[in-house]
């Protein structure tokens, strides 16, 4: 007996960043009369759970009034005009109002953000792939709107090259939660120590801001169980100094070495032996996968 058979695949956009469904159909000649056929309420998008649009609503809301009560505390304390101004502020060089710091920490920001908007929409009881989007647009709109009240306020302008930075940084996030393996590798951070002669300013004290790509060696199987080197990490970095202090030397910094992985550090001591992740543990891991510790690292320093 013959028998023919056809496969079919269709690649349905789901995301900016191309993420879908395969959807396959395949036909056999000839095809059992006996074969169970999906029943047509099962072919029906199945309804959201009760409540989950509303939930979503007050993540949102909560995102963004937690942002914009920040920022009219810090950001535009003296108020709006009526007029939407606009500035070319350039990226990273020598003669820009901060060497690029200002423009990682959009980046950090909107990445952070995404990625812990992700974890709330799923927590609220979104499938990750809808968690996913759900975190990129939110952060990056409210990013964009903080940006537009820039364009309004009377201590800053819009910058195109945040609202650029601001959509990077989202999108290293998707990036991150949609692919385990690299979230396995890379970490984005931040190591911050207070500059001399500041306040404890994590956000605005530019000079005291590192921003580190880190390379985990738990990332690379090879390297995974090897009872010393799975504890370290290669760092990379930038970072400004002296942009804030009038007649300072102003320095922008290459940075390389390497870092202690703390959450391996933790998890083969404190959480050793635990039949599965904790709560502690999950909000540990997340911390430090945002945040350098101070002394945590070494790094050499080449300044441009």
């Amino acid at each position: 007996m013959w028998a023919v058979r056809a496969e079919a695949q269709l690649r349905l956009p789901g995301t900016p960043f191309g993420e879908g469904y395969t959807l396959a159909a395949s036909a056999a000649d000839p095809v059992p009369s006996t074969v169970p056929q999906p029943d047509a309420d099962q072919q029906r998008p199945q309804p959201a759970p009760d409540g989950l649009q509303l939930r979503n609503a007050g993540l949102i809301a909560a995102g963004a009034a937690l942002v914009g009560t920040y920022g009219l505390n810090q950001w535009w304390n003296e108020g709006f005009t009526g007029e939407f101004r606009t500035e070319n502020e350039g990226w990273f060089g020598q003669g820009t109002k901060y060497g690029g710091a200002d423009k990682l920490g959009h980046a950090f920001f909107a990445y952070g953000g995404m990625r812990l908007l992700s974890e709330a929409f799923e927590a609220v009881g979104n499938e990750p792939r809808h968690a996913r989007i759900l975190g990129f647009w939110t952060s990056v709109t409210i990013m964009t709107a903080v940006e537009v009240l820039d364009g309004f306020s009377r201590q800053f302008k819009f910058s195109t090259q945040d609202a650029v930075m601001n959509l990077a940084g989202a999108g290293l996030g998707y990036l991150m939660e949609r692919d385990p393996d690299l979230d396995r590798l890379v970490d984005f951070r931040v190591l911050y120590r207070k500059s001399s002669g500041s306040n404890w300013e994590p956000f605005g004290d530019y000079s005291g801001q590192t921003y580190l790509l880190v390379g985990k060696a738990t990332g690379v199987p090879a390297l995974r169980g090897h009872s010393v080197l799975r504890y370290f990490e290669l760092a990379v970095g930038y970072g400004t100094r002296g942009y804030e202090t009038p007649g300072a030397e102003r320095q922008r910094n290459l940075y390389y070495g390497i870092s202690l992985n703390l959450s391996e550090v933790l998890g083969q001591t404190v959480f050793r032996g635990a039949k599965e992740r904790s709560g502690a543990q999950r909000a540990t891991d997340m911390f430090l996968e945002f945040i350098q510790v101070p002394g945590t690292a070494a790094l050499a320093r080449h300044q441009r």
